[in-house]
């Protein structure tokens, strides 16, 4: 980016980008960065140019129309209640951007966090396609039959890469809540998902490289324990 291109956060409290001139979050300015900063340098940003607010309550933001040469939206669409009004008015104020949101791979496993499927903060399923992105209300169901869920090891043969999407926007992307009314849509679009990447992920070099390393830990220990 260029120096006098103007960038702005959104939702970037926890970790925000030190690039950005503005950053909007409903966390204050005196308690960010609690997992540090995202981007080398001191940070671009000031409290001055730190809105604290609801980005989902249906107000436009306070910025102009096409204010911002560059938005970056990372981690955060999945946390809010609304994203489909996030990406509204992401598009609005900015002519261009970065997205990131966890992938399904990653959302859809057994005790990512505890015991439980996925992430325990997260509303959203969020499937980034070549148009844009849909988001899908995470259904309860996703914690019952196992068919709905990868199991706790699965993550074990992916890269950081596979554990996210990202969509890079210039000008608007396409985005709606993809509504599912039926439990078979549900149940259809859960197990499919896992059923496909599971036997996937299963072929790959690298995960039959993570199952023998953990074959071998396991014998280790059933050895040590023996003598």
């Amino acid at each position: 980016m260029p120096d006098d291109a103007l960038v702005l956060d959104v939702g970037g409290w926890v970790k925000p980008l030190t690039r950005a001139d503005w950053v909007i979050d409903i966390m204050p300015y005196e308690t960010r960065g609690m997992q540090g900063h995202e981007g080398a340098g001191t940070e671009r940003f000031s409290s001055e140019t730190w809105v604290q607010r609801d980005i989902c309550d249906r107000d436009r933001w306070p910025f102009a129309d096409g204010q911002f040469d560059f938005a970056v939206c990372s981690h955060t669409l999945e946390d809010v209640r609304d994203p489909v009004w996030v990406c509204t008015e992401l598009t609005r104020v900015a002519r261009a951007g970065y997205i990131e949101v966890p992938s399904r791979l990653d959302e859809q496993t057994y005790y990512r966090q505890g015991p439980w499927v996925g992430w325990g903060h997260h509303h959203w399923l969020v499937d980034v396609h070549d148009r844009g992105i849909d988001f899908v209300f995470k259904h309860h169901v996703i914690h019952g039959p196992e068919e709905n869920r990868f199991p706790p090891d699965f993550l074990a043969g992916l890269s950081a890469e596979d554990l996210v999407q990202t969509l890079w926007w210039e000008g608007g992307f396409e985005f709606r809540e993809r509504v599912l009314l039926r439990a078979e849509e549900v149940d259809s679009y859960l197990a499919d998902f896992v059923r496909e990447h599971g036997e996937a992920a299963a072929r790959r070099p690298g995960r039959l490289r993570a199952v023998v390393r953990r074959l071998r830990a396991g014998h280790a220990r059933a050895t040590r324990s023996s003598r």
